[in-house]
Protein backbone atom coordinates (compact mmCIF):
# COMPACT_ATOMS: atom_id res chain seq x y z
CA UNK A 1 0.00 0.00 0.00
CA UNK A 2 1.11 3.56 -0.72
CA UNK A 3 0.50 6.70 1.33
CA UNK A 4 0.08 10.34 0.39
CA UNK A 5 -0.20 13.70 2.09
CA UNK A 6 -3.48 15.22 3.23
CA UNK A 7 -2.40 18.29 1.23
CA UNK A 8 -1.80 16.31 -1.97
CA UNK A 9 1.53 17.87 -2.99
CA UNK A 10 4.09 15.31 -1.83
CA UNK A 11 3.53 12.35 -4.14
CA UNK A 12 3.11 8.76 -3.00
CA UNK A 13 5.47 7.02 -0.60
CA UNK A 14 5.85 3.61 0.98
CA UNK A 15 4.83 2.89 4.56
CA UNK A 16 8.49 2.72 5.60
CA UNK A 17 9.17 6.13 4.06
CA UNK A 18 6.10 7.64 5.72
CA UNK A 19 7.09 6.29 9.13
CA UNK A 20 10.69 7.47 8.74
CA UNK A 21 9.68 10.97 7.63
CA UNK A 22 6.90 11.56 10.17
CA UNK A 23 5.56 14.57 8.27
CA UNK A 24 5.06 14.88 4.51
CA UNK A 25 7.32 17.27 2.61
CA UNK A 26 4.39 19.62 1.92
CA UNK A 27 3.64 19.86 5.64
CA UNK A 28 0.64 17.54 5.47
CA UNK A 29 -0.03 14.30 7.31
CA UNK A 30 0.32 10.88 5.71
CA UNK A 31 -2.87 8.97 4.93
CA UNK A 32 -3.41 5.64 3.10
CA UNK A 33 -4.31 5.65 -0.57
CA UNK A 34 -6.99 3.06 0.12
CA UNK A 35 -8.75 1.64 3.14
CA UNK A 36 -9.01 -2.15 3.20
CA UNK A 37 -12.38 -3.60 4.15
CA UNK A 38 -12.27 -6.42 6.70
CA UNK A 39 -15.29 -8.51 7.72
CA UNK A 40 -15.59 -9.61 11.34
CA UNK A 41 -15.48 -13.28 10.36
CA UNK A 42 -12.00 -12.76 8.90
CA UNK A 43 -10.67 -12.47 12.46
CA UNK A 44 -10.08 -15.13 15.09
CA UNK A 45 -12.23 -13.97 18.00
CA UNK A 46 -9.98 -15.85 20.43
CA UNK A 47 -6.80 -14.26 19.07
CA UNK A 48 -4.41 -12.25 21.20
CA UNK A 49 -4.07 -8.49 20.79
CA UNK A 50 -0.82 -8.89 18.79
CA UNK A 51 -2.49 -11.42 16.47
CA UNK A 52 -5.46 -9.11 15.93
CA UNK A 53 -3.02 -6.30 15.16
CA UNK A 54 -1.21 -8.39 12.57
CA UNK A 55 -4.45 -9.37 10.84
CA UNK A 56 -5.78 -5.81 10.85
CA UNK A 57 -2.60 -4.04 9.76
CA UNK A 58 -1.34 -6.52 7.15
CA UNK A 59 -2.97 -4.66 4.22
CA UNK A 60 -1.32 -1.40 5.27
CA UNK A 61 2.07 -3.15 5.33
CA UNK A 62 1.53 -5.02 2.04
CA UNK A 63 4.49 -4.77 -0.36
CA UNK A 64 6.51 -2.77 2.18
CA UNK A 65 9.96 -3.77 3.41
CA UNK A 66 8.53 -4.05 6.94
CA UNK A 67 5.78 -6.50 5.91
CA UNK A 68 7.72 -9.71 6.74
CA UNK A 69 8.41 -8.33 10.22
CA UNK A 70 4.88 -7.21 11.12
CA UNK A 71 4.31 -10.24 13.35
CA UNK A 72 7.52 -9.56 15.28
CA UNK A 73 6.71 -5.84 15.52
CA UNK A 74 3.25 -6.46 17.01
CA UNK A 75 4.59 -9.08 19.40
CA UNK A 76 7.34 -6.72 20.56
CA UNK A 77 5.02 -3.73 20.97
CA UNK A 78 1.87 -5.24 22.50
CA UNK A 79 3.27 -6.95 25.57
CA UNK A 80 0.50 -5.77 27.92
CA UNK A 81 -3.29 -6.13 27.81
CA UNK A 82 -6.08 -3.75 26.80
CA UNK A 83 -8.97 -5.27 28.77
CA UNK A 84 -12.61 -4.35 28.17
CA UNK A 85 -14.21 -4.31 31.61
CA UNK A 86 -17.92 -4.06 32.40
CA UNK A 87 -18.97 -1.15 34.60
CA UNK A 88 -21.69 -1.27 37.24
CA UNK A 89 -24.14 0.64 35.06
CA UNK A 90 -25.87 -1.64 32.49
CA UNK A 91 -24.37 -1.82 28.98
CA UNK A 92 -21.45 0.40 29.99
CA UNK A 93 -17.82 -0.68 29.74
CA UNK A 94 -14.34 0.74 30.08
CA UNK A 95 -11.49 -0.05 27.70
CA UNK A 96 -8.39 0.12 29.91
CA UNK A 97 -5.38 1.30 27.92
CA UNK A 98 -3.09 2.15 30.85
CA UNK A 99 -1.37 -1.17 31.58
CA UNK A 100 1.85 -0.37 29.69
CA UNK A 101 5.23 0.76 31.05
CA UNK A 102 4.27 4.45 31.44
CA UNK A 103 0.62 3.84 32.44
CA UNK A 104 -0.96 5.57 29.42
CA UNK A 105 -2.44 4.53 26.08
CA UNK A 106 0.48 6.20 24.30
CA UNK A 107 2.60 3.12 25.12
CA UNK A 108 0.89 1.13 22.37
CA UNK A 109 1.78 3.51 19.57
CA UNK A 110 5.19 4.54 20.90
CA UNK A 111 6.44 0.96 21.28
CA UNK A 112 5.10 0.01 17.85
CA UNK A 113 6.79 3.02 16.27
CA UNK A 114 10.10 2.22 17.98
CA UNK A 115 9.88 -1.41 16.83
CA UNK A 116 9.35 -0.22 13.24
CA UNK A 117 12.08 2.41 13.26
CA UNK A 118 14.68 0.04 14.66
CA UNK A 119 14.09 -2.13 11.60
CA UNK A 120 14.21 0.61 8.97
CA UNK A 121 17.44 1.04 6.99
CA UNK A 122 19.02 4.48 7.42
CA UNK A 123 22.26 6.40 7.44
CA UNK A 124 23.91 5.58 10.77
CA UNK A 125 26.62 8.24 10.55
CA UNK A 126 24.51 10.47 12.84
CA UNK A 127 21.81 9.59 15.35
CA UNK A 128 18.21 10.07 14.29
CA UNK A 129 16.54 12.63 16.53
CA UNK A 130 12.95 11.85 17.48
CA UNK A 131 11.37 15.22 18.21
CA UNK A 132 8.28 15.13 20.41
CA UNK A 133 5.88 17.76 21.70
CA UNK A 134 3.84 16.39 24.59
CA UNK A 135 0.93 17.63 26.64
CA UNK A 136 1.58 14.99 29.29
CA UNK A 137 1.81 11.33 28.31
CA UNK A 138 3.30 11.05 24.80
CA UNK A 139 6.79 12.12 25.82
CA UNK A 140 7.17 9.52 28.55
CA UNK A 141 5.87 6.74 26.30
CA UNK A 142 8.30 7.68 23.54
CA UNK A 143 11.14 8.06 26.03
CA UNK A 144 10.48 4.60 27.44
CA UNK A 145 10.24 3.07 23.96
CA UNK A 146 13.55 4.52 22.72
CA UNK A 147 15.56 4.63 25.97
CA UNK A 148 18.98 3.09 25.42
CA UNK A 149 18.30 2.29 21.77
CA UNK A 150 21.54 2.87 19.85
CA UNK A 151 21.39 5.31 16.94
CA UNK A 152 18.42 7.29 18.27
CA UNK A 153 18.01 10.28 20.52
CA UNK A 154 14.70 11.66 21.73
CA UNK A 155 14.07 15.34 22.49
CA UNK A 156 10.84 15.97 24.41
CA UNK A 157 9.21 19.38 24.70
CA UNK A 158 6.53 19.85 27.35
CA UNK A 159 4.78 22.91 28.83
CA UNK A 160 6.40 23.68 32.18
CA UNK A 161 3.88 23.62 35.02
CA UNK A 162 1.07 22.30 32.81
CA UNK A 163 1.57 18.58 33.35
CA UNK A 164 1.01 16.68 36.56
CA UNK A 165 4.01 16.32 38.92
CA UNK A 166 4.25 12.60 38.21
CA UNK A 167 4.03 13.18 34.47
CA UNK A 168 6.85 15.73 34.75
CA UNK A 169 8.94 13.27 36.75
CA UNK A 170 8.47 10.60 34.10
CA UNK A 171 9.46 12.95 31.29
CA UNK A 172 12.82 13.69 32.83
CA UNK A 173 13.66 10.33 34.38
CA UNK A 174 15.25 8.47 31.46
CA UNK A 175 18.54 10.28 30.88
CA UNK A 176 21.04 8.93 28.39
CA UNK A 177 19.70 9.41 24.88
CA UNK A 178 16.47 11.03 26.13
CA UNK A 179 16.39 14.81 26.73
CA UNK A 180 13.43 16.60 28.33
CA UNK A 181 12.91 20.33 27.70
CA UNK A 182 10.41 22.16 29.92
CA UNK A 183 9.10 24.99 27.81
CA UNK A 184 7.85 28.20 29.40
CA UNK A 185 4.60 28.19 27.47
CA UNK A 186 1.67 26.03 26.39
CA UNK A 187 1.49 22.75 24.53
CA UNK A 188 0.56 24.73 21.44
CA UNK A 189 3.93 26.52 21.75
CA UNK A 190 5.69 23.15 21.98
CA UNK A 191 3.81 21.81 18.96
CA UNK A 192 4.52 24.98 16.98
CA UNK A 193 8.25 24.74 17.70
CA UNK A 194 8.36 21.10 16.61
CA UNK A 195 6.52 21.87 13.37
CA UNK A 196 8.95 24.73 12.67
CA UNK A 197 11.86 22.34 13.09
CA UNK A 198 10.39 19.92 10.55
CA UNK A 199 9.85 22.78 8.10
CA UNK A 200 13.46 23.97 8.51
CA UNK A 201 15.27 22.36 5.56
CA UNK A 202 18.70 23.63 6.64
CA UNK A 203 18.27 22.17 10.12
CA UNK A 204 17.10 18.82 8.76
CA UNK A 205 20.14 18.64 6.49
CA UNK A 206 22.34 18.95 9.56
CA UNK A 207 20.22 17.06 12.10
CA UNK A 208 18.23 14.03 10.87
CA UNK A 209 14.74 14.35 12.36
CA UNK A 210 11.65 12.21 12.71
CA UNK A 211 8.40 12.53 14.62
CA UNK A 212 6.75 10.42 17.29
CA UNK A 213 3.74 12.65 17.89
CA UNK A 214 0.25 11.48 17.02
CA UNK A 215 0.87 12.88 13.52
CA UNK A 216 3.17 9.86 12.99
CA UNK A 217 1.64 7.09 10.91
CA UNK A 218 3.71 4.65 12.97
CA UNK A 219 1.73 5.65 16.06
CA UNK A 220 -1.65 6.04 14.43
CA UNK A 221 -1.97 2.63 12.77
CA UNK A 222 -1.24 0.43 15.83
CA UNK A 223 -3.86 2.27 17.87
CA UNK A 224 -6.45 0.75 15.54
CA UNK A 225 -5.63 -2.67 17.05
CA UNK A 226 -7.18 -2.18 20.48
CA UNK A 227 -10.38 -0.78 19.01
CA UNK A 228 -10.62 -3.79 16.71
CA UNK A 229 -9.77 -6.28 19.45
CA UNK A 230 -12.32 -4.95 21.95
CA UNK A 231 -15.06 -4.50 19.32
CA UNK A 232 -14.56 -8.04 18.03
CA UNK A 233 -14.71 -9.50 21.55
CA UNK A 234 -17.91 -7.57 22.23
CA UNK A 235 -19.41 -8.62 18.88
CA UNK A 236 -18.73 -12.26 19.67
CA UNK A 237 -20.41 -11.94 23.07
CA UNK A 238 -23.33 -9.67 22.20
CA UNK A 239 -23.69 -9.63 18.40
CA UNK A 240 -24.02 -5.86 18.53
CA UNK A 241 -21.56 -3.08 17.65
CA UNK A 242 -19.64 -1.41 20.45
CA UNK A 243 -19.86 2.38 20.67
CA UNK A 244 -16.98 4.44 22.09
CA UNK A 245 -16.56 7.71 23.96
CA UNK A 246 -12.97 8.82 23.43
CA UNK A 247 -11.21 11.54 25.47
CA UNK A 248 -9.42 13.62 22.88
CA UNK A 249 -6.98 16.47 22.54
CA UNK A 250 -4.88 16.06 19.39
CA UNK A 251 -7.44 13.63 17.88
CA UNK A 252 -4.97 10.80 17.16
CA UNK A 253 -6.56 8.19 19.40
CA UNK A 254 -10.07 8.96 18.18
CA UNK A 255 -8.99 8.96 14.54
CA UNK A 256 -7.49 5.48 14.98
CA UNK A 257 -10.93 4.28 16.08
CA UNK A 258 -12.51 6.05 13.11
CA UNK A 259 -10.12 4.26 10.73
CA UNK A 260 -10.84 0.90 12.36
CA UNK A 261 -14.57 1.46 11.89
CA UNK A 262 -14.03 2.51 8.27
CA UNK A 263 -12.21 -0.77 7.67
CA UNK A 264 -15.36 -2.68 8.58
CA UNK A 265 -14.87 -3.53 12.26
CA UNK A 266 -18.09 -3.80 14.34
CA UNK A 267 -17.77 -0.33 15.84
CA UNK A 268 -20.82 1.88 16.23
CA UNK A 269 -20.80 5.54 17.18
CA UNK A 270 -17.60 7.34 18.15
CA UNK A 271 -18.19 10.37 20.37
CA UNK A 272 -15.44 12.83 21.31
CA UNK A 273 -15.02 13.96 24.91
CA UNK A 274 -13.10 17.24 25.20
CA UNK A 275 -12.13 19.32 28.19
CA UNK A 276 -12.58 23.11 28.38
CA UNK A 277 -10.58 23.45 25.15
CA UNK A 278 -13.68 23.71 23.00
CA UNK A 279 -12.38 23.87 19.41
CA UNK A 280 -13.80 20.50 18.40
CA UNK A 281 -17.01 20.83 20.41
CA UNK A 282 -17.71 24.19 18.77
CA UNK A 283 -17.00 22.85 15.29
CA UNK A 284 -19.36 19.90 15.73
CA UNK A 285 -21.97 22.32 17.07
CA UNK A 286 -21.82 24.11 13.71
CA UNK A 287 -19.13 26.78 14.07
CA UNK A 288 -16.25 27.14 11.63
CA UNK A 289 -13.11 25.30 12.65
CA UNK A 290 -11.07 27.94 14.48
CA UNK A 291 -7.94 26.95 16.41
CA UNK A 292 -7.60 28.80 19.70
CA UNK A 293 -4.99 29.32 22.36
CA UNK A 294 -5.17 26.34 24.69
CA UNK A 295 -6.31 26.73 28.29
CA UNK A 296 -4.93 24.73 31.21
CA UNK A 297 -7.28 22.12 32.70
CA UNK A 298 -7.25 19.13 35.04
CA UNK A 299 -7.18 16.88 31.97
CA UNK A 300 -3.90 18.41 30.86
CA UNK A 301 -2.96 15.86 28.19
CA UNK A 302 -5.98 17.15 26.24
CA UNK A 303 -5.05 20.84 26.54
CA UNK A 304 -4.81 21.35 22.79
CA UNK A 305 -6.13 24.38 20.94
CA UNK A 306 -5.15 23.27 17.43
CA UNK A 307 -5.60 19.48 17.15
CA UNK A 308 -3.20 18.26 14.47
CA UNK A 309 -5.20 15.23 13.40
CA UNK A 310 -8.21 17.36 12.49
CA UNK A 311 -6.45 17.66 9.13
CA UNK A 312 -6.74 13.89 8.72
CA UNK A 313 -10.37 13.96 9.77
CA UNK A 314 -11.18 16.64 7.18
CA UNK A 315 -9.31 14.62 4.54
CA UNK A 316 -11.51 11.64 5.33
CA UNK A 317 -14.72 13.71 5.51
CA UNK A 318 -14.18 16.72 3.20
CA UNK A 319 -17.85 17.70 3.48
CA UNK A 320 -18.26 19.44 6.83
CA UNK A 321 -21.99 18.67 6.93
CA UNK A 322 -21.32 14.94 6.54
CA UNK A 323 -18.59 15.08 9.16
CA UNK A 324 -20.94 16.74 11.66
CA UNK A 325 -23.59 14.08 11.01
CA UNK A 326 -21.10 11.30 11.67
CA UNK A 327 -19.66 12.49 14.98
CA UNK A 328 -20.45 14.46 18.10
CA UNK A 329 -18.11 16.27 20.49
CA UNK A 330 -18.83 17.56 23.98
CA UNK A 331 -16.85 19.87 26.24
CA UNK A 332 -16.46 19.05 29.94
CA UNK A 333 -15.44 21.63 32.54
CA UNK A 334 -13.00 21.13 35.40
CA UNK A 335 -15.88 21.27 37.89
CA UNK A 336 -17.65 18.51 35.96
CA UNK A 337 -14.45 16.45 35.91
CA UNK A 338 -14.10 16.80 39.69
CA UNK A 339 -17.73 15.89 40.39
CA UNK A 340 -17.57 12.89 38.06
CA UNK A 341 -14.45 11.53 39.76
CA UNK A 342 -15.95 12.05 43.21
CA UNK A 343 -19.42 10.69 42.46
CA UNK A 344 -18.31 7.63 40.53
CA UNK A 345 -16.03 6.69 43.38
CA UNK A 346 -18.75 7.21 45.99
CA UNK A 347 -21.42 5.31 44.05
CA UNK A 348 -19.47 2.50 42.42
CA UNK A 349 -15.92 2.50 43.78
CA UNK A 350 -14.51 3.48 40.37
CA UNK A 351 -11.37 5.60 40.19
CA UNK A 352 -10.78 7.43 36.93
CA UNK A 353 -8.06 9.80 35.76
CA UNK A 354 -9.25 13.30 34.77
CA UNK A 355 -9.10 12.47 31.04
CA UNK A 356 -11.12 9.29 31.42
CA UNK A 357 -13.56 11.21 33.62
CA UNK A 358 -14.37 13.49 30.68
CA UNK A 359 -15.53 10.42 28.74
CA UNK A 360 -17.49 9.11 31.75
CA UNK A 361 -19.26 12.47 32.09
CA UNK A 362 -20.11 12.54 28.38
CA UNK A 363 -21.50 8.99 28.52
CA UNK A 364 -23.63 9.92 31.53
CA UNK A 365 -24.88 12.92 29.56
CA UNK A 366 -25.74 10.69 26.60
CA UNK A 367 -27.57 8.20 28.82
CA UNK A 368 -29.56 11.00 30.43
CA UNK A 369 -30.64 12.09 26.95
CA UNK A 370 -31.96 8.57 26.23
CA UNK A 371 -28.98 7.11 24.34
CA UNK A 372 -29.16 3.30 24.25
CA UNK A 373 -26.76 0.60 23.06
CA UNK A 374 -23.51 -0.81 24.39
CA UNK A 375 -20.84 1.79 25.09
CA UNK A 376 -17.21 1.81 26.17
CA UNK A 377 -15.36 4.75 27.63
CA UNK A 378 -11.71 4.78 26.64
CA UNK A 379 -9.51 4.98 29.75
CA UNK A 380 -6.38 6.70 28.51
CA UNK A 381 -4.22 6.90 31.65
CA UNK A 382 -3.89 5.32 35.08
CA UNK A 383 -5.32 7.51 37.86
CA UNK A 384 -2.08 7.22 39.86
CA UNK A 385 -0.43 9.61 37.40
CA UNK A 386 -2.77 12.32 38.75
CA UNK A 387 -2.67 11.67 42.48
CA UNK A 388 -2.64 15.37 43.37
CA UNK A 389 -6.01 15.79 41.62
CA UNK A 390 -7.70 12.50 42.43
CA UNK A 391 -6.74 11.66 46.01
CA UNK A 392 -8.40 14.74 47.58
CA UNK A 393 -11.58 13.89 45.66
CA UNK A 394 -11.78 10.19 46.56
CA UNK A 395 -10.35 10.48 50.08
CA UNK A 396 -7.72 7.79 49.77
CA UNK A 397 -4.35 7.07 48.19
CA UNK A 398 -4.39 5.67 44.67
CA UNK A 399 -2.28 2.54 44.32
CA UNK A 400 0.67 3.05 41.99
CA UNK A 401 1.21 0.27 39.43
CA UNK A 402 4.65 -1.33 39.53
CA UNK A 403 5.97 0.02 36.18
CA UNK A 404 5.03 3.58 37.11
CA UNK A 405 6.54 3.19 40.58
CA UNK A 406 9.83 2.08 39.00
CA UNK A 407 9.99 5.24 36.87
CA UNK A 408 9.07 7.50 39.78
CA UNK A 409 11.94 6.00 41.79
CA UNK A 410 14.50 7.29 39.28
CA UNK A 411 16.13 10.72 39.49
CA UNK A 412 14.68 13.25 37.08
CA UNK A 413 15.93 16.31 35.23
CA UNK A 414 14.52 18.64 32.57
CA UNK A 415 16.20 21.63 30.94
CA UNK A 416 14.33 24.96 30.88
CA UNK A 417 13.62 26.49 27.47
CA UNK A 418 11.79 29.64 26.36
CA UNK A 419 8.88 29.20 23.90
CA UNK A 420 11.04 30.33 20.97
CA UNK A 421 12.00 28.24 17.95
CA UNK A 422 15.47 29.82 17.87
CA UNK A 423 16.18 28.30 21.30
CA UNK A 424 15.10 24.83 20.16
CA UNK A 425 17.11 25.12 16.96
CA UNK A 426 20.24 26.05 18.86
CA UNK A 427 19.72 23.16 21.28
CA UNK A 428 19.31 20.63 18.48
CA UNK A 429 22.46 21.85 16.75
CA UNK A 430 24.50 21.85 19.96
CA UNK A 431 24.83 18.06 20.26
Amino acid sequence: MKFHSTRGDAGQVSLSAAIAAGLATDGGLFVPNDLPRRASDEFDFAASLPATGVRLLAPFFASDALAPQLDAICTEAFTFPAPLRALATPHDHVLELFHGPTAAFKDFGARFLAACMRRLPRDTSAPLTILVATSGDTGAAVGAAFAGVQGFRVVILYPDGRVSPRQAHQLGCFGGNITALRVGGSFDDCQRMVKQAFADAELRNRVPLSSANSISLGRLLPQMAYYAHSALAHWQARKSPLNFVVPTGNLGNAFAGILARACGLPIGQIVLACNANRVLAEFFDGADYAPQASVATLANAMDVGAPSNFERLRWFYPDAAVLRREFRAFSVSDDEIRSTIRQRHERFGDTFCPHTATAVHVLERLRSAGQDGDWAIVATAHPAKFDSVIEPLVGRAVEVPEPLAALLARPTNAEPMPPAYSALRSRLLAD
